[in-house]
C-alpha cells in the first residue's frame, strides 16, 4: 500500500463486495439469471451487466445462455478459490479487519462482509489459519491515557473526495472560524487524528477533520491535478512542518541517564538530527541538536532534570536560569 494511510472509499469497496456476492452466488447455485441476482445484490439488471463485463475482464470464466432458462453461470469445474494465496498473503489479508478508521469512515459492516467472503473463498488448508491469525490481533490506535478525537462529516468528506466534488466549509482555525469553499483531495489518519488534504485558494493545504464544525456537499464538480500524489504531498508537508517547529539549533551536555531520555523524549526529527560533539572522561557527553522557540525548548530541557546541562545560546540559558529560579522562589 502506498501511503501512511491509504484511502478506503464505499463505493469502491461496496462494488468489490458485490462482485464476491456475484460470484459465491455463481459458484453455488450454477445458472442464475440477471434478474435474480439483481434482486440479491439489490441494485438495478443494468449494474448486474456491467459487474458481469467486469468479472470477465479479469479473467474469470462467466458465460451466458438465452431462452427461458438461460442465465450467468461459471465454466464447468471453475472454482472460486484464491488458491494463489501463500500462507503469510492469506494471513496478512486478515489484518484488513483491524482496520479501526473503516468504522470512523461508516465501512465496518461493509469491511466485516468482505472479511467473511473471502475467507469462505479460501482454500480449507488456509482458511483456518487465516481465522486464527485475525482473532490474535487488536488495533488500539490512540497513545496512553489519551482518546480518539470526536469527529464528524468523515463519509461524507470520503464520498466527496472519491467523486471530485466541491465542499463549504465552517472551519474553525487558531485565529477564527472561517467558511471557505475548497476541493476535498483524500483523508490521511496519522496518530488517531483525522485531516483532510484539500484545495483552498489555489493552494494545497491541510485540515483537521475535528475543526470542522458544518459541512455541506456542492453540486459542483472539480478535477483534480493529474499529477496530485496523496503520499508524496504528505511526506513532504511532514518534512517542511518537521523543519519549521526546530529552526534554531541548541547544545547540551547530558549524562548517560540523560542521554536516554532525551532519546525517549524526542521526537524521531530530533534523535535523527541530533549529533555528538565530544564526550568527556566525567560521563558528560557534548551534543548538537534542533530546537523550537525558548519557551518550547525550556519545557523539553527541564524534562531532562540535573541530566543536562545548556552550552549554547545564551540567550537559552538565561531562559533557563529565570526559570529555575522562579520555581526555587515558590518553596
Amino acid at each position: 500500500m502506498n501511503c501512511i494511510v491509504e484511502l478506503i472509499f464505499r463505493e469502491h469497496l461496496m462494488r468489490a463486495s458485490r462482485l464476491l456476492t456475484i460470484l459465491m452466488t455463481l459458484q453455488s447455485k450454477g445458472r442464475v439469471t440477471a434478474n435474480e441476482l439483481a434482486q440479491s445484490c439489490d441494485v438495478s439488471v443494468r449494474s448486474i451487466y456491467r459487474d458481469i463485463e467486469t468479472l470477465s475482464g479479469l479473467g474469470i470464466p462467466v458465460y451466458s445462455e438465452q431462452g427461458s432458462n438461460g442465465g450467468y453461470q461459471l465454466l464447468d469445474g471453475y472454482r472460486t478459490q484464491l488458491n494463489g494465496l501463500s500462507k503469510s498473503e492469506a494471513e496478512s489479508l486478515f489484518l484488513l479487519g483491524l482496520s479501526e478508521p473503516a468504522e470512523s469512515l461508516g465501512l465496518a459492516p461493509a469491511m466485516s462482509e468482505a472479511r467473511l467472503k473471502l475467507l469462505a473463498a479460501l482454500p480449507k488448508h488456509l482458511r483456518d489459519g487465516a481465522e486464527r491469525f485475525h482473532s490474535c490481533f487488536l488495533l488500539d490506535s490512540p497513545a496512553w491515557f489519551t482518546e480518539n478525537e470526536k469527529v464528524s462529516y468523515l463519509p461524507q468528506l470520503m464520498s466527496a473526495a472519491w467523486n471530485q466534488q466541491k465542499i463549504e466549509i465552517e472551519y474553525q482555525s487558531w485565529r477564527a472560524c472561517k467558511i471557505r469553499t475548497i476541493e476535498p483531495y483524500g483523508l490521511v489518519l496519522k496518530s488517531s487524528i483525522w485531516y483532510l488534504v484539500a484545495k483552498s485558494d489555489h493552494e494545497i493545504k491541510t485540515f483537521k477533520v475535528s475543526r470542522i464544525k458544518q459541512l455541506s456537499v456542492l453540486n459542483q464538480i472539480f478535477e483534480q491535478n493529474a499529477n496530485f500524489d496523496l503520499s508524496r504531498y504528505w511526506k513532504d508537508s511532514t518534512e517542511a512542518l518537521e523543519k519549521n517547529l526546530y529552526p534554531n539549533s541548541i547544545q547540551l551536555k547530558l549524562t548517560s541517564k540523560g542521554l536516554k531520555l532525551l532519546h525517549y523524549f524526542s521526537s524521531p526529527y530530533v534523535r535523527q538530527h541530533t549529533s555528538v560533539i565530544s564526550s568527556s572522561k566525567d560521563g558528560w557527553t557534548h551534543v548538537s541538536l534542533p530546537a523550537g522557540k525558548h519557551n518550547h525548548t525550556l519545557v523539553d530541557i527541564l524534562r531532562l532534570g540535573p541530566d543536562a546541562k545548556v552550552i549554547k545560546p545564551e540567550s537559552l540559558r538565561n531562559t533557563v536560569k529565570q526559570a529555575l529560579s522562579d520555581m526555587i522562589g515558590y518553596y
